[in-house]
């Protein structure tokens, strides 16, 4: 059960300020919280989350103990990257009201960031995939809770402050953990 919790953590440090918790967050306080938006958010979730398991599959059985662990350090580099480079744009509203165009916007935002690549990282580590999975989804689901209910707390400029100084601490663990897979450091 520690890979489970090991990525409800990571998950929750990495969406931090996400695109996908800011689009949520705009959302909410835009317009009156509506329910379809978060049941959306958290079905896309545990979809996002159980790609990035699956992807795991496919990729963990083909290497050895020592390449899981450096493509987990790749996977923790780029999602320290991710929250460096690419910043939510909130403020901007949403042209329509449909469902069908945020469950896109979310689904997009969901599979190119910080958390995915945390959970196919931890994934193809472990070589559990749907204990990670599971994790992860939970912690996706959480973060757009937050969201949804705390829109004014997610929105204020100090959690993109965050998101930088985690993205820095993303880099630095993807960069330990690759010298520990290559037998540099202790």
């Amino acid at each position: 059960m520690s890979a489970f919790y090991l990525t409800l953590i990571a998950v929750l440090f990495s969406g931090l300020g996400a695109r996908d918790q800011m689009t949520v967050a705009d959302l909410s306080h835009r317009r009156t919280r509506r329910v379809a938006v978060l049941l959306i958010g958290a079905i896309l979730s545990i979809g996002t989350a159980a790609f990035a398991g699956w992807a795991a599959t496919l990729i963990a059985p083909l290497m050895q103990p020592p390449a899981r662990v450096f493509l987990c350090a790749l996977a923790l580099f780029f999602a320290g990257a991710e929250s460096l480079v690419l910043k939510p744009r909130v403020g901007k509203g949403e042209p329509t009201h449909s469902l069908v165009a945020v469950a896109v916007v979310l689904s997009i935002h969901q599979l190119t960031d910080s958390p995915r690549f945390v959970i196919f990282g931890i994934a193809v580590a472990t070589n559990a995939p749907e204990t990670v999975a599971g994790g992860g989804a939970l912690g996706g689901i959480v973060l757009l809770a937050i969201a949804w209910a705390l829109p004014r707390y997610v929105l204020n400029p100090k959690v993109r402050i965050a998101r930088g100084f985690i993205g820095v601490g993303f880099l630095l663990l993807g960069s330990y953990v690759a010298l520990r897979a290559l037998n540099l450091v202790g």
